[in-house]
């Protein structure tokens, strides 16, 4: 924002504040210093109404009604604008401090950083840098998590693709998000799954492209009583089906990883085995660990995932 338009907007404020009548429009042009500066008559107006529309996008309580002279006025109430009291308890502020160094986001750091300035203004003492029995820390670097948010927030469905693990592929889902919550260090979206017709949770570390909006907001709702870290944890908890991969391994090299293998055609310089993997998203840390003496076949997913590994050891090394 520009420094005169925001000088501008901090003497509309002012202005609206010390007055109990209701000012109109040409009234505010002839008092607040900046709307002078306006050539004509329609260039004020379209001024006045942006900075209408700015105040009341930053929560500004302005008010309509009419005053002494003919037309429209505007005013605002301290009732309604000021701020009201706030008493922490010792135990309370703590757990406020706590929170703003949770997160690890530039979109969540400086809303935690605007709520910390707030509540000092209103005199409670948040200290933020005092050392804490534990250092909490949720990371939201996933691509898919502000976008989500925002649809959880707006109430809209949900577009995105998803990369399962067994069977490895990638499908398209549409979801009506209930919310976004972590889990044992990883985020989850908990919704209505569209095309199962059922509830579901999508664990944001396996989301591919980009999360597009549907319908308009509002029209999505998460269901009364819906505890969502209980969803996610019955559904992590439940049995996973295995999937079989093939991988071909250096001869004589790899022990650790034959001992789960089962060798099905040998070669010169190495065997091309079978295993199957009950979580093969962690499971491809685990075969990049072996670096060149293991090779994924198949699937292909699993194989993008060990180089995309080994690639980033790489470049960490360069």
């Amino acid at each position: 924002m520009a420094i005169a338009r925001a000088e501008r907007l901090v003497n509309l404020v002012l202005c609206l504040l010390s007055t109990r009548q209701f000012l109109t429009a040409e009234r505010i042009r002839a008092i607040v210093p900046g709307y002078a500066d306006a050539p004509t008559d329609e260039a004020f107006f379209r001024m006045f109404e942006r900075d209408k529309s700015e105040l009341r996008d930053l929560g500004v309580p302005l008010e309509t009604g009419r005053g002494p002279e003919e037309g429209d006025g505007y005013r605002i109430a301290r009732r309604d604008y000021e701020l009201g009291d706030i008493d922490l308890e010792p135990d309370e502020a703590a757990a406020v401090a706590l929170a703003a160094r949770l997160w690890d986001s530039p979109q969540l750091t400086g809303a935690a950083h605007g709520a910390l300035i707030k509540l000092r203004a209103a005199g409670v003492d948040v200290d933020e840098a005092a050392p804490a029995a534990v250092e909490p820390k949720v990371r939201t670097s996933e691509p898919a998590f502000p976008p989500l948010l925002a649809a959880v927030q707006a109430g809209q469905a949900v577009k995105f693709g998803y990369r399962r693990p067994s069977p490895a592929q990638t499908m398209e889902r549409t979801v009506e998000p209930w919310g976004v919550v972590a889990w044992r260090g990883r985020w989850y979206l908990v919704g209505h799954d569209r095309d199962r017709d059922a509830a579901r949770c999508f664990r944001l570390s396996r989301f591919v492209g980009d999360v597009t909006t549907l319908g308009k907001p509002g029209e999505v709702r998460s269901p009364d009583g819906i505890d969502l870290l209980s969803f996610v944890a019955r559904t992590e908890f439940a049995p996973q089906p295995s999937s079989p991969a093939r991988l071909w391994v250096a001869k004589d090299r790899a022990f650790g990883l034959r001992r789960h293998a089962t060798v099905v055609d040998q070669q010169d310089d190495g065997d091309v085995v079978e295993i199957d993997l009950k979580f093969p998203e962690s499971a491809a840390k685990w075969i990049a660990g072996f670096g060149p003496d293991v090779v994924v076949i198949e699937p292909e997913i699993l194989a993008k995932s060990v180089r995309e590994r080994l690639l980033g050891v790489v470049e960490g090394k360069r």
